[in-house]
């Protein structure tokens, strides 16, 4: 019994390092089971006992608590919605050449480094463009027509 007991603390200390690691709520329902198979292992039952209760109490961790600690916990999450960003039409404040790795353009008020979707393409200081992506911190941008109606 003594080496289960052992068994079963390791792995909750092992989930608990895992969950402040990762900082993600991935863990810790897992950390929970296997406290609920130590309290097992302690009472004097065997094996079969403890990993019944390992899985129980994790699954009923997940089911009841997760929840509550996506809306709560996790609230204070910022999304960036830079995916808003894409089809809008920007300002180009500096010359984008992609082969000197030049330019940048305001959108939204904030200047943004920008590339054109084109290599060989050059957009002019002050010409207006569309965003057609967003590469990490860079806007790709292609030339703006406007449509005549």
């Amino acid at each position: 019994m003594e080496k289960e007991m052992l068994v079963w603390l390791g792995l909750m200390v092992l989930f608990i390092v895992v969950e402040i690691a990762t900082v993600g709520l991935t863990a810790i329902w897992l950390a929970g089971g296997a406290l609920g198979a130590l309290i097992v292992s302690a009472a004097g039952l065997g094996p079969g006992w403890q990993i019944a209760a390992f899985i129980i109490v994790s699954l009923l961790l997940l089911v009841f608590t997760r929840p509550f600690a996506k809306k709560y916990i996790n609230a204070h999450h910022v999304k960036t919605n830079y995916e808003e960003l894409i089809g809008e039409v920007v300002k180009v404040t500096e010359t984008v050449d992609n082969l000197e790795q030049t330019g940048s353009a305001v959108a939204r008020g904030m200047e943004w480094t920008a590339r054109s979707e084109d290599n060989g393409e050059k957009l002019p200081e002050g010409s207006l463009a569309q965003v057609v992506a967003v590469s990490g911190v860079k806007l790709i941008l292609k030339r703006y027509e406007e449509v005549e109606k």
